[in-house]
């Protein structure tokens, strides 16, 4: 007996236990915001301050834990756990501390008016952008043939989980009226040229022609190989243009292009030249959008205003993950590696020939290959011949862009071949070139090159199951300069298989995000901090999406709901809080504080208790509680509180304190006003200070404020009904 596996040649399937599994949808970048005393943190209120720790303060005799933060002359604030989504980590240009604010000024409120004001500007054009693709008619794909479901059962490798999501998540794009555009964000060597195909095929099922704009002229040609290879049993005509491409045949594939008679195109940007004519257009690809000029970009604007366009990279440059994570574009994210995958070993050290030399025959040894990125033409050979000094018996290739084409493309070919066992060669290999049998790469003067750089240099190994290393040559580290010694440690740093999207985020740190949406607000981020930027942009689309754009929202599939409350605070004097005897760790407990204040959705709250209890044990009641605050400020929001205070046994409820919301003539408002003429007895309103309140008496806990405020909303909901 044979098994289906041992038949075609593919590897085993593997399966994810549950507990390893990522936050599919979100981006995990909570390493990346553990806080430690003494951190720059920005409150949404009160603006940027010191964070000194957790400490437990006295609310009426009881016990509660807040965030004790330290402004300007020595001011302290105390936030409670229950706000914790109002603070942040603040992240600037690396280097230069922001300036601290003074609580009770001005000053914070309005640097946030001008900053959001500028904002809604960006963000409008940006939304219009959205707004007038999501309005075009694109070119709505039918769904899969059995020639799409024969060739993705023809890879030979079992798709990862997020690989499946993807490939889904495109389908359903290109099935749809409005033009996709889609970015997926993977690290090197993830499966994302696999979706590439997989979309390609489906366009050419449909009579359409797709193009696939690479960087390089040698990722173009492995491309061309790769779709040759997949779609060689399927009728589809795969070409290529690069200048690696005598000029005649070059004309050849421009005129087949323009009658039809190619399907998919892979090429550089000689792709976006004018005299190229495309007979039906229906995808474009484009793989690593960051190593385009803004030239090209421009091009493809006009290109692709109404085409479906997939964009793949592995670490996104600051502004493309930002359009993606505001809603701007559609993101999917594999975090996922291939199985019997490990992390690239990454080390840095100083240049010494032994170090070469011992890497070089470790590797050749094992019968693998070396690449020894080198980039500077003028003295390329003689790096070649240092090595064949110290390896005598290696056989070295030279491979660099100034090269006649045909001999590049045959030092590739032959190097893939395994003819030779070492390839020193400028950084033309830094994308997608896949070569599973070369498991070292050794990068000379790792200071001169940029941070995702690196990163894709760095990809170029690991690709099979062998352990592979990355040595990184620099100066000693007192000869760096403060920015480039950050770059090395950070890429020493993440290491981990999926790092690519913490790279990015330490790329934003150390650069600044000055130019995140062009020159026109580069010192907003510097002053208030990523992250506070983040949620004022959030913010600011966020009433864009209400007003100006409402309609294009409200046809966007989503039945766009409108929220009147953003968020309730809490104020309560009892024992609501992690106890230490429960969890120990003030780091850790603060991550839990945090986690537990980012949840959104009654599910994800269960996951979150069964988690707690299968790590800490059975949970106190002061725990149970904090829990349920949770399910209290869902319900407050729901009605419309702005909030709640919960003392000495009675509850108070403020509503939205803008006299002059569309709330106030909403339907929810009304449904409130009805349900409280009918309980007169339990429930008392009045106003206070220009504020609408609600007032219950005898609350002794937050399950029995649950109870007070759950009647409220379902009396609304059957009104609505």
């Amino acid at each position: 007996f044979y098994t289906d596996h041992q038949i075609f040649e593919r590897y085993h399937r593997f399966f994810l236990r549950e507990g390893f599994k990522k936050n599919k949808e979100a981006l995990t970048l909570k390493e990346l915001q553990n806080l430690e005393p003494g951190d720059f943190v920005t409150h949404i209120d009160h603006g940027v301050g010191r964070f000194s720790g957790l400490e437990k303060i006295n609310v009426n005799g009881k016990e509660q834990e807040a965030v004790r933060l330290v402004y300007r002359d020595n001011d302290i604030l105390y936030v409670s756990i229950h706000s914790l989504h109002r603070i942040s980590k603040y992240s600037g240009k690396e280097g230069t501390p922001p300036s601290i604010n003074k609580l009770g000024s001005q000053a914070w409120s309005n640097l946030k008016a001008k900053t959001k004001k500028r904002v809604k500007e960006i963000a409008y054009d940006l939304i219009k952008l959205y707004a007038k693709r999501k309005a075009l008619d694109g070119f709505r794909f039918s769904p899969d043939n059995y020639m799409q479901t024969e060739l993705e059962s023809s890879f030979m490798y079992e798709d990862t989980p997020d690989q499946l999501k993807a490939t889904v998540a495109v389908k359903k794009d290109m099935e749809n009226d409005s033009p996709m555009d889609r970015l997926i964000c993977g690290d090197v060597g993830f499966g994302k040229t696999e979706i590439a195909i997989r979309a390609a095929f489906k366009a050419v099922c449909d009579s359409k022609q797709v193009a696939v704009l690479v960087p390089t002229t040698i990722l173009s040609t492995q491309h061309f190989k790769n779709f040759k290879e997949r779609l060689k049993d399927f009728p589809c005509t795969v070409d290529y243009i690069n200048r690696f491409k005598p000029a005649a045949k070059q004309k050849e594939t421009i005129r087949k292009l323009a009658s039809g008679e190619v399907d998919i195109i892979i090429g550089t940007h000689k792709l976006v030249n004018s005299a190229i004519k495309f007979k039906n257009l229906g995808l474009m690809i484009i793989d690593e959008e960051q190593k385009f000029g803004v030239g090209v970009k421009d091009k493809l604007k006009t290109l692709r205003e109404n085409i479906d366009t997939l964009t793949l990279t592995a670490t996104p440059i600051p502004r493309t993950l930002q359009f993606s994570m505001m809603g701007a574009r559609d993101l999917s994210i594999i975090n996922t590696a291939p199985p019997n995958r490990y992390p690239v070993q990454t080390e840095l050290r100083t240049f010494n020939e032994e170090t070469i030399r011992d890497a070089v025959m470790y590797e050749i040894s094992r019968g693998g290959q070396v690449f020894f990125v080198h980039n500077k033409v003028q003295n390329i050979t003689e790096v070649s011949g240092m090595i064949q000094r110290l390896c005598p018996s290696v056989k070295i290739a030279i491979g660099h862009g100034q090269m006649d084409g045909e001999k590049l493309e045959q030092v590739m070919t032959d190097f893939i071949d395994g003819f030779y066992d070492v390839l020193v060669a400028t950084t033309i290999i830094e994308s997608g070139i896949d070569i599973s049998n070369a498991n070292t790469i050794i990068i000379n003067e790792a200071q001169n090159f940029g941070l995702s750089d690196l990163h894709q240099l760095r990809g170029r190994v690991g690709r099979s199951n062998k352990k592979a290393f990355c040595i990184l040559l620099a100066p000693p580290f007192e000869f760096l300069t403060a920015e480039a010694r950050r770059r090395l440690t950070a890429l020493e740093q993440f290491s981990d298989l999926g790092s690519g999207m913490n790279i990015a985020m330490r790329d934003l740190d150390i650069r600044g995000a000055g130019n995140l949406l062009g020159a026109e607000q580069s010192g907003f981020i510097s002053e208030i901090g990523f992250d506070m930027y983040h949620k004022i942009l959030d913010e600011a689309v966020q009433e864009l999406k209400e007003t100006e754009f409402k309609d294009v929202y409200d046809t966007d599939g989503n039945n766009y709901k409108k929220d009147f409350v953003k968020d309730c605070q809490i104020e309560t004097d009892l024992e609501i809080l992690i106890p230490d005897h429960y969890i120990s760790n003030i780091s850790e407990r603060l991550n839990v504080y945090r986690d537990l204040d980012n949840i959104e959705t009654e599910f994800d709250l269960e996951v979150f208790k069964n988690n707690l209890i299968d790590r800490f044990g059975p949970m106190p009641l002061q725990t149970i509680q904090l829990i349920d605050t949770i399910k209290l400020r869902w319900l407050a929001k729901e009605i419309g509180f702005e909030k709640l205070i919960l003392k000495g046994e009675k509850l108070i409820a403020y509503f939205v304190s803008d006299n002059q919301s569309l709330y106030y003539q909403s339907e929810k408002f009304t449904g409130v006003l009805n349900f409280i003429k009918s309980n007169p007895l339990g429930y008392k309103m009045y106003e206070k200070k220009n504020m609408l309140a609600l007032s219950c008496m005898g609350v002794k806990s937050i399950k029995q404020a649950i109870q007070k405020l759950s009647p409220i909303l379902e009396s609304n909901l059957v009104l609505n009904k």
